[in-house]
């Protein structure tokens, strides 16, 4: 069995994975599993087909990456999501050092092309998704602002706010007390 793997920009929730599972299966493509901005089949793709999937993406808002540089970076920005905002930043090791693990590759590599693509450093680009995070939890008003913090891996609720105030602007009581909706969708930061 030969295993291919497309690599989807802007494939950045669980309803994006179930929106290409349902659109793959009606085009009569099954799967092999499907994860944030990744789909393994298990047989390549004719071009043809390949651009009929391609054409569906972008219908919805995604869309196929066959640049090797592209995908290495649509894979940090995916395992960078799936940190934040799945599994709330759960691991307990050095972020540079979990990216080179997920994606194989040395980390100042990673970072200088990520930086040169992005035009952000993948540290920005994480603390964006813990704010948007943090933005989503407050919301929700569920939690305080230290169950947050320590949720999110923040040293102290201090630490958390400094850092809300230096992106948004905006302490997190503020935000709270707005009301507005001022999130960004996750394919926007």
């Amino acid at each position: 069995m030969e295993e291919n793997k497309l690599y989807i920009k802007n494939m950045v929730c669980n309803r994006c994975i179930m929106v290409v599972r349902d659109q793959l299966g009606k085009m009569g493509i099954k799967p092999v599993s499907i994860s944030l901005g990744e789909v393994v089949l298990n047989e390549r793709l004719t071009d043809n087909k390949k651009k009929e999937v391609g054409e569906m993406l972008i219908s919805f808002g995604f869309e196929l990456i066959d640049d090797k540089r592209k995908q290495l970076i649509e894979k940090v920005k995916n395992t960078i999501i799936e940190l934040v905002h799945q599994n709330n930043n759960s691991i307990r090791i050095n972020l540079s050092d979990y990216i080179s693990d997920i994606t194989h590759h040395d980390y100042s590599y990673i970072s200088n092309l990520f930086s040169e693509v992005e035009n952000t450093t993948i540290e920005k680009y994480f603390i964006a998704q813990k704010i948007e995070r943090v933005k989503e939890l407050l919301v929700y008003d569920e939690l305080s602002l230290s169950e947050i913090a320590d949720l999110l891996n923040y040293s102290s609720p201090a630490h958390l706010s400094a850092q809300f105030k230096k992106v948004t602007g905006l302490t997190p009581s503020y935000f709270k007390q707005i009301k507005e909706n001022k999130r960004k969708p996750l394919d926007k930061i």
